[in-house]
């Protein structure tokens, strides 16, 4: 008898995810699961904590990824500057109080911080140099007391290199009473103790010039101090010496390096990576904006003999596309945060109140020299001497179109970035800003508790998901209520 043949059964269709593109029991699926519970597990137990800390201590928090953001709101303390300012922006310059002036007008002297104190060295009242030395007290950040005397010099110096080197201040070269380039080396060494200035020494006879020198670049080394470029007896120079420090930190006598390409004196100097840059000032023709970068020899590679030139400026290079925007004389120019700054200074027609940034790059390039109106000093001023102290910088005497100054002036070196940004993939919003030991007290005490509720929370997911048709049930009753 002939079996009759069992009919086709109806196809059970396989699950699709992911808008039908995944097999919903299969490993893709799966795995587009597992790396999304992985991310939330991150952001829940890591990612949402930290923010938690960081909106109890900063001013401001970025949540998500904020890569650009066509909606900025910026503090008012950065007043005219754009929003978000440019990376090395200086906020709009003010003058400091009259209290704040110095007790007589003076020009090319030399202001530096030593601890708790400013201190203002020589210069000139606009006729002949001067041995007088002002002290400030600190008061704050970025604030200063009113100016009083401190211990003069032996003898008056203006245009002189001052710097600080292991605790004490040098004073190098400088014009002299009958205006011509010094030699001396004077020192001043505070109590470590009680924090009083003492008197100014003459540094030992191996600190004495080879030549006199004035209105020469001066810079830190990790070995030593630069001494670059200046005016010698004859005019500008193109020479540069090195004092090498000791092993117990000592200067010790001036060694010759590499010569500049050119003559230049009045302009400024700066270590930043492998490269020392010299910007600004003037040679035998005038005001220049000229820029030299000199190369510090590198350690020896490994297994190699020991580098004769390792620390030291081995070559100087000038390049057109480098040069400041326009030629500039004895302006007050600093280094800070790798960017190199100059604001002031003379051209060929007078005092100029321009203020422009570069940052190098470390192969030793100089795209471009920046500038902001917003930046620039409301007047012309020449010969002042600029302190970095805290968030501000400020310039300390000069001479204007009518003569030396015994005012200051100061600026934001470090403008608010907005307290508001909007953007496609993320924002940031007003931080509380808490500071000091308590803000990191609170700030950990957020983080434990944004951590320990979410980990709650996936606790109570992961049980979910494991005993559905109880967690549906328990949703469904809540409901009903």
């Amino acid at each position: 008898m002939a079996q009759q043949a069992l009919e086709a059964g109806s196809t059970v269709p396989r699950k699709r995810a992911l808008f039908g593109a995944l097999d919903a029991d299969g490993w893709a699926w799966a795995g587009v699961k597992a790396a999304t519970w992985l991310v939330i597990i991150i952001i829940m137990l890591g990612y949402i904590p930290d923010r938690a800390y960081y909106l109890t201590v900063n001013r401001t928090v970025e949540l998500g990824v904020l890569v650009w953001s066509p909606v900025n709101l910026c503090p008012p303390e950065n007043e005219t500057l754009p929003c978000p300012a440019p990376v090395g922006a200086v906020a709009p310059w003010h003058p400091s109080p009259a209290e704040l002036a110095l007790p007589a007008p003076r020009t090319d002297g030399s202001a530096i911080q030593l601890g708790t104190k400013f201190l203002y060295i020589g210069g000139t009242d606009g006729t002949t140099p001067q041995s007088t030395v002002y002290v400030a007290e600190l008061s704050g950040q970025g604030n200063f007391d009113a100016w009083t005397e401190g211990p003069a010099l032996p003898e008056p110096r203006a245009h002189a290199s001052v710097l600080l080197a292991s605790g004490s201040v040098y004073v190098i070269g400088g014009f002299g009473p009958d205006g011509a380039p010094t030699t001396t080396v004077y020192t001043l060494t505070p109590d470590a103790t009680t924090g009083a200035l003492g008197e100014w020494t003459t540094a030992p006879e191996e600190l004495t010039l080879p030549e006199g020198r004035a209105a020469a670049a001066a810079t830190s080394a990790p070995t030593g101090i630069l001494l670059i470029g200046g005016e010698g007896p004859d005019g500008p120079v193109a020479t540069v010496w090195k004092s090498p420090l000791s092993d117990d930190g000592a200067l010790q006598a001036w060694e010759p390096e590499a010569d500049l390409v050119r003559p230049q004196a009045d302009g400024a100097a700066a270590i930043e990576g492998d490269f020392v840059w010299l910007w600004g000032g003037h040679d035998a023709s005038g005001p220049v904006g000229a820029v030299q970068r000199g190369s510090i020899g590198l350690p020896a590679a490994a297994g190699l003999p020991e580098d004769p030139d390792e620390g030291k400026v081995v070559q100087w290079a000038v390049a057109d596309s480098i040069n400041l925007p326009g030629a500039r004389d004895n302006a007050a120019s600093w280094a800070a945060s790798g960017s190199l700054y100059l604001v002031g200074g003379a051209d060929a027609d007078g005092p100029r109140g321009e203020l422009y940034w570069a940052t190098p790059t470390a192969d030793g390039e100089l795209p471009e020299w920046k500038h902001l109106e917003a930046s620039d000093l409301p007047f012309g001023l020449v010969g002042a001497s600029p302190i970095l102290s805290g968030p501000n910088a400020i310039l300390i005497g000069g001479e204007t179109g009518e003569g030396p100054t015994s005012s200051s002036a100061r600026a934001n070196v470090a403008p608010l970035s907005p307290f508001f940004q909007a953007g496609i993939a993320g924002v940031t919003i007003p931080g509380l800003r808490i500071e000091g030991e308590i803000g990191q007290q609170l700030g950990y005490l957020n983080a434990a508790g944004a951590g320990t509720l979410n980990f709650v929370i996936l606790i109570v997911i992961g049980w979910a998901f494991a005993h559905q048709e109880q967690a549906r049930g328990m949703i469904r009753r809540v409901l009903r209520r």
